[in-house]
């Protein structure tokens, strides 16, 4: 597990998800399984914990232990596949979302500008569209769209009419061809050009704006009284569809209000400002730098 992804704010997940003996818990993002394993630490001999991951290769990190179980789906299918174990009603959801560092070094896995590789970045590896797939068949400005508002690349009209021009030439399929490309037009520094561009990608491949916006809608139908929903992202975008969320319970409409204009929500925040990990943290892992950590407790 240790290769496969190092937690991020490990102790102020636990904390925050406030974990009873004998509870029954959801990590909806099982990956290496670093927070699942602590928190089974808390758990009694009728505790629960199930994890969710729709990448098989979590599958090595499954703990032998007959008090979790692996749900091998994407977490917008939350609800569904705890009906299938005949749960109904959780005390706690862990969500650390991204993408996890064994998935960004396993090069044939096409997640890092790091490797050439063929542009993958599936994270179900039975899903169709590849990262290949967009850039052959999405139009100049969808190609736009989806750099500026998954990437926030400064230059994503350029850089669509650009890859636009490239692939009338040739196949742009592994990450060198997308590096030729990039290489010319890189504004600011260089890394954090290249993986704004792969993060837009990854994004667009994966759903995962839509996919969350899923799974956070499930969570205050599934959490019990004074249930925790813990959320570490790791983007902008992300982040405020889960502040929303906490706030609000609602995404882009405006938040249900009482006769009096109170907002009417099932949720209390816990952190009015994200907590973000210390500086001790993200020296010993860099891959810790933009996270933040949301919370908020079923009423």
């Amino acid at each position: 597990m240790e290769g496969y992804h190092k937690p991020v704010m490990l102790s102020e997940c636990l904390e925050a998800l406030d974990i009873k003996e004998n509870g029954t818990y959801v990590d909806v993002t099982f990956g290496g399984g670093g927070h699942s394993k602590e928190i089974l630490k808390f758990l009694g001999t009728q505790g629960r914990l199930y994890g969710f991951d729709q990448d098989s290769d979590a599958l090595q990190n499954v703990p032998k232990d007959e008090r979790f179980k692996l749900l091998p789906y994407n977490f917008s299918f939350l609800s569904q596949g705890l009906r299938l174990e005949g749960q109904k009603a959780v005390d706690g959801i862990l969500a650390d979302l991204g993408v996890s560092s064994f998935q960004l070094d396993t090069a044939e896995r096409g997640f890092s500008f790091r490797f050439d590789a063929k542009l993958d970045m599936r994270m179900n590896q039975s899903a169709e569209i590849t990262a290949a797939d967009i850039i052959a068949t999405y139009s100049e400005i969808e190609l736009q769209k989806v750099l500026g508002l998954y990437g926030e690349v400064r230059n994503a009209k350029t850089l669509a009419a650009s890859i636009n021009r490239a692939r009338q030439q040739r196949k742009i399929e592994r990450v060198s061809d997308l590096m030729q490309v990039l290489e010319p037009l890189v504004m600011g520094k260089e890394n954090r050009y290249y993986s704004q561009v792969f993060q837009a990608l990854r994004m667009e491949v994966n759903n995962e704006l839509t996919t969350l916006k899923e799974m956070l809608a499930q969570t205050t139908t599934l959490l019990k009284k004074g249930g925790r929903l813990v959320v570490l992202t790791y983007h902008s975008l992300e982040d405020r569809v889960v502040k929303n969320w906490m706030k609000h319970e609602c995404f882009e409409n405006e938040p249900h209000k009482d006769d009096f204009g109170n907002i009417i929500s099932s949720l209390r925040v816990i952190n009015k400002k994200p907590i973000l990990p210390t500086e001790q943290e993200v020296e010993i892992n860099p891959r810790a730098r933009s996270a933040k950590l949301r919370i908020a407790e079923k009423l």
